[in-house]
């Protein structure tokens, strides 16, 4: 583990509650506290807590920050009220992938939530393309971030806050106080189950962990760790930087023309990406759940009627289908939906089937 690894606000608590502790990203986080898959199935069911205060916090304040947050980003923010966010992108001049993000607007700035991988890279980026009348600021080492998540969610949170919890609808944020803690409040998730997003200040990262913990108790809520995060999200076919997407590829590519809004605004990448619209992708990010109980990994080829086609850029055992599941990039002619194919795994062909997403269907998101 390095040494240079930053420690998160809730580091003592993790160390306290048996956590296995990985270097990633700059920070040591829990990667699991017990079972993967155990943590997995406990948010599925009931309620877990995350630790996520690697991600970044980037604020964009300013006159022109509205017009500078359509420059870099591919979604539309001009579409946002005041407190909801959005899903988006930022693309290079060619349409690659800079990374992807979470863009809150808030009373009077943006508040961007990027990858914990790439908070430099981004917020570097961002400086590069900076112009107007914007100042930026990387509150990221300034944030705690804590994740309450599961079907039993609000009601562990209710019992903390005075905040209209049942009113905060999905993908918007509110300021309100949690155990006597001024915050900001979200509801988005990355797991497919209900949750919130708790972002305060780091010297409350004691009492806030514990507080959760302790209203949590009677619905067995427990802390979870990057293991399950990652086994939660790919169940949900949600792309991760670095994996499924990254510099090589566009939105477009990989299933995100949802949040590709070019219309009128003037963002980067838009005529890459309006180009390759036109003319059509040549691959897709496609889903593909196994006929057996085979463990997908990243990096295993893909093979359609005996030859290599592509391969997995995510993959787990999934611990709610009991059965591999997994992302990879395939030709658009064999990208159809329920289209047989083979994943070789340990010098085997393990077949498989393309599938919509999501693989999990049965979420307390709707």
């Amino acid at each position: 583990m390095s040494t240079e690894s930053k420690r998160t606000p809730f580091h003592e608590m993790h160390i306290r509650d048996g956590a296995r502790m990985v270097s990633f990203a700059g920070s040591v986080m829990p990667i699991l506290y017990h079972s993967i898959v155990a943590e997995h199935r406990k948010v599925r069911s009931s309620v877990g807590m995350f630790d996520l205060s690697h991600m970044g916090e980037i604020e964009i304040r300013g006159q022109e920050a509205l017009r500078f947050v359509q420059k870099v980003s591919i979604n539309d923010a001009s579409e946002l009220a005041p407190y909801q966010a959005q899903y988006s992108a930022f693309c290079y001049p060619d349409g690659g992938i800079v990374d992807d993000l979470l863009v809150y607007r808030l009373e009077d700035y943006f508040l961007l939530v990027v990858n914990a991988t790439n908070i430099a890279k981004d917020f570097n980026w961002l400086k590069e393309n900076l112009e107007g009348d914007v100042e930026l600021e990387n509150r990221s080492d300034q944030t705690a971030l804590l994740a309450i998540q599961g079907p039993r969610a609000e009601e562990v949170l209710t019992k903390l806050t005075k905040a209209d919890l049942p009113g905060l609808r999905y993908y918007w944020a509110s300021r309100g106080e949690v155990n006597g803690v001024e915050m900001l409040l979200s509801r988005t998730g990355y797991t497919g189950e209900d949750g919130f997003e708790l972002y305060f200040p780091p010297k409350f990262g004691s009492k806030l962990w514990d507080s959760v913990g302790e209203a949590g108790g009677e619905y067995g809520i427990e802390p979870i760790g990057l293991g399950a995060r990652d086994s939660l999200r790919l169940e949900m076919g949600y792309c991760l930087y670095g994996n499924d997407i990254d510099k090589t590829t566009t939105p477009l590519e990989a299933g995100l023309g949802w949040i590709t809004k070019l219309g009128a605004k003037d963002c980067i990448g838009k005529k890459a990406l309006l180009a390759q619209k036109e003319r059509g992708v040549k691959r897709k990010l496609m889903a593909i759940e196994l006929e057996s109980e085979a463990f997908p990994r990243k990096g295993y080829p893909i093979y359609l009627d005996g030859e290599e086609q592509g391969i997995i850029t995510s993959g787990i055992f999934s611990p709610s289908l009991n059965r591999g599941i997994a992302l990879g990039y395939l030709p658009v002619e064999a990208s159809v939906m329920g289209s047989k194919v083979q994943v070789e795994i340990r010098g085997r062909l393990v077949v498989g089937r393309v599938v919509k997403l999501p693989f999990y269907k049965n979420g307390s998101h709707r």
